[in-house]
């Protein structure tokens, strides 16, 4: 443990505070790496010159933030920040804030980046996203037209699975979230649309022909397609509600 970290504090701001942004540094600057044990609150408080007080307060808001784990009986580490971590964290911002702002926000962010995902995925996918994508497909073709839940979630899965085939974490770490709210969109907006179904599948039958060929333009442009039809579709239901 290097001694810039657990150095006295001095005055100035709240001292909580101060030995939370002191941690969190140490951590960005991987002077203290995911899985190391920290100091104990005595020795802490020592090389901080801080109250228990002030120090504890610091560590619980580590805590809540997921940022250092305290196991009791066993010390205080800092967490191992996985992917999981960044996209829950989205999914209950979406959630707090689902409404029909957030849904056209949701699908101009998909129209700005869906197309070149689609087209990274032409050049980077392997094998068995192919297959994934195929199975995915039949799925969604077999299933049963009165379980609309299934029917969407099979639809969601495929851009997850589309998405993944890019072979870049980023991608999946940004619209896994915004994916999770398709069923929920889909259910309130699509349930009555005639043809919707085959639609999608006729679209997805064109994109997985487009990443067999790694046809990474043709995969752009259908993309693109759809999504120009979901937007239509969704101000159509917002101008007549």
């Amino acid at each position: 443990m290097t001694n810039d970290v657990f150095s006295k504090i001095g005055s100035g701001l709240t001292l909580s505070q101060k030995i939370e942004r002191r941690i969190e540094e140490a951590i960005r600057q991987k002077k203290l790496l995911p899985g190391s044990k920290l100091p104990t609150e005595k020795e802490l408080c020592a090389q901080f010159a801080v109250s228990r007080t002030a120090l504890r307060e610091a560590l619980r808001r580590l805590s809540a933030r997921g940022l250092i784990d305290i196991r009791k009986g066993s010390g205080m580490y800092i967490s191992e920040l996985k992917i999981e971590d960044a996209i829950n964290s989205l999914h209950l911002f979406y959630d707090l804030r689902f409404n029909s702002d957030l849904i056209l926000q949701i699908i101009e962010v998909r129209r700005l980046f869906e197309p070149e995902v689609a087209r990274l995925a032409a050049r980077n996918r392997s094998d068995e996203d192919i297959r994934t994508l195929q199975k995915n497909q039949i799925e969604l073709e077999k299933c049963n037209p009165d379980n609309t839940q299934l029917e969407v979630d099979l639809i969601n899965r495929f851009h997850m699975n589309l998405s993944k085939a890019t072979g870049n974490p980023i991608v999946i770490i940004s619209l896994e979230p915004v994916y999770s709210l398709l069923p929920r969109m889909r259910n309130l907006i699509y349930g009555n649309i005639e043809g919707e179904k085959e639609y999608t599948m006729k679209y997805q039958s064109e994109l997985i022909d487009a990443l067999k060929e790694r046809d990474s333009q043709r995969a752009y442009e259908v993309s693109v397609t759809l999504l120009e039809r979901n937007m239509e579709i969704y101000k159509k239901y917002f101008k007549a509600n």
